[in-house]
């Protein structure tokens, strides 16, 4: 009987094997989302190269690049200050907004006047970097791609998908956060 029992027991253990893991019906590869890079990478290029033709052609300035993404040129530098805006200082800035062939989308007085707080409101991610490389009093004429200004999406109203834009800043105030 003990050995009966013992060879149950070692048929049952014996027929218990590591569950098999079951196979997806339809396996994705990906290829919208390597097409959607390639389509990105491609519109990328031929704004920065329709930037570039812009920096070549305008003789009058002086640009620089920000190291994210965009190009700018001083209108009005300060060099009496050397304190650009940190992370939850107020900003009190204008700005318009140009297309790259210089057509006006928004003017400065249909945008107005603002105050923003740096890093913690909603601007265009372009405008949010180039605020940071301005000082009081200063302006400056950014370059920007569709990427870093209102991307696929537009602003749903005159600006269209993927437009590249011209921006210039003016500074007015900081106020810098007490903590």
């Amino acid at each position: 009987m003990r050995t009966f029992y013992f060879l149950l027991l070692l048929t049952l253990f014996s027929q218990c094997g590591v569950p098999e893991a079951r196979r997806p019906v339809k396996v994705k590869t990906g290829s919208i989302l390597k097409a959607s890079v390639a389509r990105n990478k491609a519109l990328l290029s031929k704004e920065e190269k329709q930037i570039q033709e812009i920096i070549t052609i305008d003789s009058d300035n002086s640009y620089f690049s920000s190291g994210g993404g965009t190009w700018y040129y001083y209108i009005n530098k300060n060099d009496d200050s050397n304190y650009t805006p940190q992370p939850d200082d107020l900003v009190t800035l204008h700005y318009n907004i140009i297309s790259l062939d210089n057509d006006t989308i928004y003017t400065q007085q249909e945008i107005g006047t603002i105050t923003y707080k740096v890093d913690k409101e909603q601007l265009f991610p372009g405008l949010r970097n180039s605020v940071k490389l301005l000082k009081e009093q200063e302006s400056a004429t950014f370059l920007i791609p569709s990427s870093l200004a209102y991307g696929y999406h537009g602003d749903k109203n005159k600006i269209g998908t993927n437009v590249p834009i011209k921006t210039t800043i003016t500074i007015l105030k900081i106020d810098k956060n007490q903590n």
